[in-house]
């Protein structure tokens, strides 16, 4: 991945983060936040991937993103100096799932580890 696309995943993400925090509002007690954004090479499209608390509200967050995306998008292309601005799509972060359960099991049978190593 190119050094430019890196960057621009950085602001991407930073801007869209700043236009979710101030200009969205989700049912009260869920937290978004995004994990990571991947923009194709020819910079037409960029997949914004979103992580929910409580996760069971993963896809009431995605509705609600999916629902303001043209205000989102309209707020993005104001914020950024670029032609043309990225086509944003909303997907789940399902790495950060993985992880978390990955992390779960882990503490589950590090107990049984430690003692076998006494």
């Amino acid at each position: 991945m190119s050094n430019r696309i890196l960057r621009l995943n950085r602001l991407v993400k930073e801007e869209l983060g700043k236009i979710i925090l101030r200009e969205i509002e989700f049912p009260s007690g869920i937290i978004v936040t995004i994990t990571r954004i991947e923009i194709s090479s020819d910079l037409t499209s960029a997949r914004v991937f979103i992580g929910t608390f409580p996760e069971k509200f993963a896809l009431d967050s995605l509705d609600v993103l999916n629902d303001q995306i043209y205000f989102i998008q309209q707020k993005l292309n104001k914020k950024l100096s670029m032609r043309p601005v990225p086509k944003l799509i909303f997907r789940q972060e399902k790495e950060t799932i993985k992880a978390g359960k990955v992390e779960e099991l882990l503490e589950k049978v590090k107990p049984g580890l430690v003692e076998k190593k006494e």
